[in-house]
């Protein structure tokens, strides 16, 4: 954790013992402690302690960064029984609205001194226990999800066949450091809506922190990461579009459809549009969840050619369980039991998966999505002609995959030009060629004023030639290579996206428990 954060984190928690201090002073005077003691960050929680006759070790906890800012709500609302406070009201301000509930408290109610055996003598009611607990359990796990892990559900088949549908997974926040949360007043559990299918956004924006990473570690090529969707920023608020058809595309869509209009006259389109309303816009932290895998870290070089993925001018690492679509004849009819008989698992649901993992295309004539391993057991089965069988390569050229360029790229799903991947620190001259590659992580993720004028490029009003990027980025495709909305159609993922690694399978449903895939490491 840099010094600077560590700094914040122990001034936010200084102040929350200080600013009450004003109806703490009246309040010692009471329980006859001289009021200056009451001055004195921390000292004052350890004079609370000694009265209410707790114990004085959680004045240390306070400490601890973040988890101390909830230690000393505790110790407040401890504090305020002494002085015969025990509604839920009471504690609820004393803990949530502290500089302004304890000279309240102090100057205008003045309430009496009772003392630890006063409180002692009062029986909570059964309710409160209740509610207590559940409060205390509602921290703790917010704490949980926030710093440690967080349980996460595959929603879609962008990667299998490593991760399957109602896979249900525990993702690692400290493998590459816990994320403080953009827009910490938010419902807790929740992501981005309330629950029961409202479209009601689950977060308050009263508060917003800038990105800021504890402990952060670099993301480690081939690691399967749970990330914010980068263009989920701005997402059309209707079940069926949300990050499935992102509102960018929409824009793309128009731009191409007009080839003779520009980009804010096709963005223009899509606002006055009421098929594509209501927008919504996202802080980083509440656009959609997703897990892909991170096939190029900062400062790597990528292209792919005829579907194979090079890394740095080497052949890429391909998970076993990776898949892809192939085409294939055979002398006899195939059925789906024949395939599974011989090995071969087969997602069906075109729901889930947006298109079938076996198709019939013509008379003995079949598409298929495999591994590599499955590949193999295609080869032997009784009627498939092994050199009939040819892996689908995607030749669409369109305004869709990334960059969005036809005039300098002609990019597909399966073959993409040469592209160097953003590292912190790295510089690049701002060219015609590449300003499409790097004008959104510019503009957009690292929060520049983006114009250009005559040719040239000018950045916060002044003129740029080159830009050196703040952030590290990543470059992320699915194992599922033809099912998978990646980084071939949105380009990078900046750092501050990045929520955790996937850690471990601790569940998974397909009409019943599939035991065989429970507590499995995700690799």
């Amino acid at each position: 954790m840099p010094i600077q954060h560590l700094l914040i984190v122990y001034l936010i928690g200084t102040l929350i013992v200080f600013l009450p201090s004003f109806g703490f002073a009246k309040l010692f005077a009471k329980a006859g402690v001289e009021p200056w003691k009451a001055y004195v960050p921390f000292y004052n929680t350890w004079i609370m302690q000694g009265l209410a006759q707790r114990p004085k070790h959680w004045v240390f906890w306070q400490f601890i960064p973040v988890v101390g800012w909830f230690i000393s709500p505790g110790i407040f609302i401890e504090f305020v029984k002494l002085f015969c406070k025990f509604g839920f009201g009471a504690h609820a301000a004393a803990s949530l609205a502290a500089p302004i509930y304890f000279p309240y408290l102090a100057y205008k109610e003045d309430p009496r001194y009772i003392g630890p055996e006063g409180v002692k003598k009062h029986k909570k009611e059964g309710w409160r226990e209740w509610v207590d607990a559940a409060i205390f359990a509602v921290v703790a796990a917010t704490l949980i999800r926030t710093f440690v892990f967080e349980a996460y559900t595959i929603p879609s088949s962008s990667m299998e066949k490593t991760l399957l549908v109602k896979d249900f997974l525990f993702v690692s926040k400290m493998s590459y450091g816990p994320r403080i949360p953009n827009t910490p007043l938010s419902f807790p559990f929740v992501h981005n809506y309330l629950p029961f299918g409202s479209s009601r956004k689950s977060y308050l924006e009263w508060i917003k922190l800038p990105y800021i990473r504890w402990f952060a570690q670099p993301v480690k090529r081939n690691d399967a990461v749970v990330f914010n969707f980068p263009e989920g920023d701005t997402v059309v608020n209707r079940p069926e579009f949300q990050s499935a058809v992102p509102y960018y595309d929409l824009v793309r869509g128009t731009l191409n459809a007009n080839p003779g209009i520009s980009y804010e006259q096709a963005r223009q389109s899509v606002l006055d549009n009421p098929e594509f309303q209501p927008l919504a816009v996202h802080p980083v932290d509440k656009s959609d969840n997703y897990i892909k895998r991170c096939v190029a870290i900062a400062g790597d070089s990528l292209r792919i050619e005829n579907g194979i993925l090079y890394i740095n001018g080497q052949k890429a690492f391909v998970s076993p369980t990776s898949a892809t679509y192939y085409y294939f004849n055979s002398s006899k009819l195939i059925a789906e039991d024949d395939l599974k008989a011989a090995g071969i698992s087969l997602n069906q649901n075109e729901q889930s998966s947006g298109a079938y993992d076996f198709q019939t295309i013509s008379s003995n004539y079949y598409k298929v999505n495999l591994t590599l391993d499955e590949l193999e057991k295609l080869k032997k089965m009784n009627g498939v002609l092994p050199n009939s069988i040819n892996k689908e390569i995607d030749s669409t050229r369109s305004g869709r995959v990334f960059p969005y360029d036809t005039t300098y790229y002609h990019n597909t799903a399966d073959n993409f030009a040469s592209i160097w991947v953003p590292k912190k620190g790295g510089t690049v001259q701002l060219t015609p060629q590449n300003i499409p590659l790097y004008k959104r992580c510019i503009e957009v993720y690292e929060g520049n004023n983006w114009e250009q004028k005559n040719g040239k490029v000018y950045l916060n009003g002044q003129e740029a030639s080159s830009y050196t990027f703040k952030m590290d980025y990543y470059w992320m495709m699915g194992d599922n290579r033809h099912k998978s909305q990646d980084s071939r159609y949105w380009g990078f993922v900046p750092e501050d996206r990045i929520v955790g690694k996937a850690w471990m399978i601790w569940f998974s449903w397909d009409g019943g428990p599939r035991w065989k895939r429970l507590f499995r490491i995700i690799k």
